[in-house]
């Protein structure tokens, strides 16, 4: 057994370098809420039908799987003397998400649109995970919710841009949001193309205004690295989940159905506000893309709630624990999402978005808070990786299961896929009971060799 220090010989950063190296998450977010908001109005439109939808978003989970803990264990051992540990990773995703934003709206079959999101959800999560080891890098244990609290602001406001894209591109620029049948409208293509811009813009502003620090012992460092083949990474980065400290495996049950409730979410609420509230299936009809955009909108809002709420967390947090702030937040998710089923007048969904807004924000923060100051320093980017399998398994099994239940149970009614995610979303509240978050005893982690 061994205790290895975290975090205990780092500077505290100002604010102006908190905000520098989190300000990637700006852009990274434009890809993420444009994927979120657009990309089942994007298969609909190519002919996908509702049963459909979840497996052909297979490729944001499948992809995670594979690509997070993979980057995340590379990254730990990556060292450049120009672009340091995880700069590298960054750029290399921002590239090849810009380069997929471009493409997707100009998609002419649904095979192809499929194909893209897979790339695309692989370059996000390229330069996605990283971040999140970062603020381990950089920042000491007093100053890591802080630092999570910025990403999940910059999260925020990147998204709430992204998302209301289409909506101020139709009713602010007079830009088209109907297309004749299987072709995407000029104002989710415009917005792909904006998004891709500020993509690569914002994640370069932070690896070219922030620099990191090199490993203490560099040749000892490059030495041990040097023989690490393919194969290991693999091998490794999966034989993971079996190492994982007793926070992350109380933790991974509290993402896994915080983020069944998000996947049937970001799938179904196109699908199910359009039908229910709006009266329309037809992707051609201007009653369906009104309220196609009018998700955007709603999910500007609860990405603009989040950005506020991202400040207010830590203030909680001290007050009543980081585990009991996270339950509250997840109540409200549960809630807000349940809530949408009732609602018959589309202004009122913005209210439901306020709940979902409050979860969202803490689930980009808190449970990154918990476990960051209780792993080694130097596998922070592996233990980040292995976290997010508790992402991107429910994802999964939310793209096999959603789309069963709706057919076989629910008659192909896509609103009560809301109401499955409320659900899930409450019983993650619960489960925050049988976190152990002893935020006195941060500092140290003790771990198998």
């Amino acid at each position: 057994m061994s205790t290895i220090s975290i975090g205990s010989n780092k500077p505290r950063l100002s604010f102006k370098q908190i905000w520098n190296m989190s300000f990637g998450f700006l852009g990274i977010q434009f890809g993420f809420a444009l994927q979120n908001a657009n990309v089942s109005r994007i298969f609909q439109t190519l002919g996908a039908s509702i049963d459909e939808l979840p497996i052909l978003w297979l490729a944001a989970p499948i992809t995670g799987l594979l690509i997070q803990p993979i980057i995340g264990y590379y990254s730990d051992r990556t060292w450049h003397h120009k672009w340091g540990r995880r700069r590298p990773f960054f750029v290399i995703g921002a590239l090849l998400a810009t380069i997929c934003l471009f493409i997707m709206p100009n998609s002419s079959a649904l095979w192809m649109a499929v194909i893209t999101l897979w790339i695309l959800d692989a370059a996000i999560n390229v330069s996605m995970e990283p971040f999140r080891a970062f603020v381990g890098d950089m920042l000491p244990n007093e100053q890591r919710t802080s630092g999570f609290a910025m990403q999940s602001f910059f999260i925020g406001i990147g998204a709430v841009i992204a998302s209301a894209l289409p909506y101020i591109f139709t009713n602010w620029f007079g830009v088209s949001n109907t297309a004749e049948d299987g072709v995407i409208s000029d104002s989710v293509r415009w917005s792909f193309y904006v998004g891709g811009l500020a993509y690569f813009s914002a994640v370069m502003w932070t690896v070219l205004n922030t620099k990191e620090y090199p490993p203490d012992d560099l040749e000892k460092f490059r030495k041990e690295n040097a023989e690490i083949g393919a194969f290991d990474g693999l091998k490794e980065s999966f034989a993971g989940i079996f190492k994982m400290p007793k926070i992350m495996v109380q933790l991974s049950f509290v993402q896994f159905f915080s983020w069944f409730g998000l996947f049937a979410m970001w799938i179904y609420t196109t699908a199910g506000v359009t039908s229910h509230i709006y009266g329309t299936e037809d992707t051609t009809s201007v009653l369906y893309n009104e309220g196609a955009d009018w998700v955007g909108i709603c999910f500007a809002i609860y990405n603009g709630v989040a950005a506020l709420v991202a400040f207010m967390l830590p203030v909680l947090a001290k007050k009543i624990s980081r585990r009991m702030t996270h339950m509250v937040a997840l109540f409200c998710g549960g809630v807000g999402m349940f809530s949408i089923y009732f609602i018959t007048d589309p202004n009122m969904l913005l209210v439901s978005m306020i709940g979902i807004g409050i979860a969202w924000a803490s689930i980009l923060s808190m449970p990154y808070a918990m476990l960051s100051s209780r792993l080694p320093a130097d596998k922070m980017g592996y233990f980040m990786g292995v976290f997010n399998f508790f992402i991107v398994i429910p994802q999964i099994v939310a793209a096999g299961l959603l789309g069963f239940l709706l057919k076989n149970i629910f008659d192909n009614v896509s609103i009560y896929a809301m109401i499955i995610g409320g659900v899930s979303m409450i019983i993650a509240g619960l489960l925050c009971f049988i976190v152990d978050d002893n935020e006195d005893d941060s500092t140290s982690q003790t771990i198998l060799d």
